[in-house]
Formats: C-alpha cells, sequence, structure tokens
C-alpha cells in the first residue's frame, strides 16, 4: 500500500515536472528561439526548488507570509529564468506567461488523464 502510494507519488511528480517543463520550452522558444526541452526541464525544476525555498524562509509569517512568499517567490522565479535564458528580465516575464499560458491549457485538455494532483512543476500558479 504505501509503495503503490510512493509510486503514485513518484509519477504525478514526473508528469507535472514534464508539463511544467514543456511550458518553459514553449515560452523560451516563443520569446527567445532559444534553448532546448531539457533545458526546460531543468529550469522548471530550479524554479519549484527556489519558490519552494522562498516559501518556507517567509510564508511562515503571521498575516504578511503568503503576500510575502508570493511577491519573493515571483521574483525568485522570474530571476531563475532571467539567470537561464537570454534577454533580461522583460523577456524572463514573457517566458513565464507563455509558460503558464501553455501549461493551463495543456493541463485542462489532458486532464482527464492525469493522476489526480497533477499539475505544472515550475510553473508559477499552475
Amino acid at each position: 500500500m504505501v509503495l503503490g502510494a510512493l509510486l503514485g507519488a513518484i509519477v504525478t511528480f514526473i508528469i507535472s515536472l514534464l508539463v511544467g517543463g514543456l511550458g518553459i520550452y514553449a515560452g523560451a522558444k516563443l520569446i527567445t528561439g532559444s534553448g532546448g526541452f531539457e533545458k526546460a526541464i531543468w529550469t522548471a525544476l530550479f524554479c519549484a526548488l527556489g519558490w519552494g525555498v522562498v516559501s518556507l524562509a517567509v510564508g511562515w509569517i503571521p498575516f504578511l507570509g503568503g503576500l510575502l512568499a508570493t511577491v519573493f517567490g515571483l521574483i525568485v522565479y522570474l530571476g531563475i529564468i532571467n539567470w537561464r535564458y537570454p534577454g533580461g528580465w522583460v523577456n524572463a516575464a514573457g517566458i513565464a506567461l507563455v509558460a503558464w499560458l501553455a501549461a493551463a491549457v495543456v493541463l485542462t485538455l489532458v486532464a482527464p488523464l492525469l493522476p489526480v494532483g497533477a499539475g505544472a512543476v515550475g510553473i508559477a500558479g499552475v
């Protein structure tokens, strides 16, 4: 039973990472014309880790934790995209926006085929 739950969690994480990577790949190709799918997968993983660290660092603060985690998390998220792809902060924001839209479309279209809880790792707000 525990092994089945662990396997389900791993499969859900991998699917969610692939969806997040696909979104970032689409954004990077459309905005900058550069980057491969493997780079997008790593970027999605780094973005998820960065957002998670920020949430752990400031999310516990009473009343303001959620707001601070969102604002600083978004800055870190855009900073990681800016670090991984050329073009500066404006291109990073464009990549993030296209990634969000692409991941939302993919998840909407294939949601019945995905395990419950599948999302888009590395895409803010999806």
